[in-house]
């Protein structure tokens, strides 16, 4: 059984709300920061930004010796604020972009999997998001 209660991570990233949502929501952008480790890689990503479009990406052991396919189904889409997705039918994303003195903090909440440890998973999503945080502010 998957446990319900959403699990947060958080990053300040030091550029406005118009760059972090670019950096976030473009597949360009998104194939350069979306992985946990340097082992790996994000090669592809497609992201239909509506309400009931499609957020798919794909990532792989740079050695191609594993990968996985991730995907996401929009509810909710409110531009440079908030997004929200479902991973199936009990999983469930949220991102909240907040303008905080020229800077934005930008915190998800997600439904863990049944599968790994909570730890495990804050530590890869924490990860992930320090890599776009650091993609995010290379081009400011």
């Amino acid at each position: 059984m998957i446990d319900n209660t959403l699990l947060t991570v958080r990053v300040l990233v030091q550029c406005d709300s118009a760059r972090a949502w670019a950096a976030y929501t473009d597949p360009e952008a998104i194939v350069q920061w979306n992985h946990a480790a340097p082992e790996w890689h994000c090669p592809r990503a497609e992201n239909d930004l509506r309400v009931g479009g499609v957020l798919r990406t794909r990532m792989e052991a740079r050695d191609g010796s594993m990968g996985f396919d991730f995907e996401g189904t929009y509810t909710e889409v409110v531009p440079l604020q908030r997004l929200v997705y479902a991973l199936g039918e009990d999983r469930r994303v949220l991102a909240v972009f907040s303008e905080k003195d020229g800077h934005t903090e930008l915190t998800v909440s997600f439904t863990p999997d049944a599968t790994f440890p909570a730890e495990y998973q804050v530590g890869g999503w924490q990860a992930i998001l320090n890599n776009y945080k650091a993609f995010a502010e290379s081009a400011v």
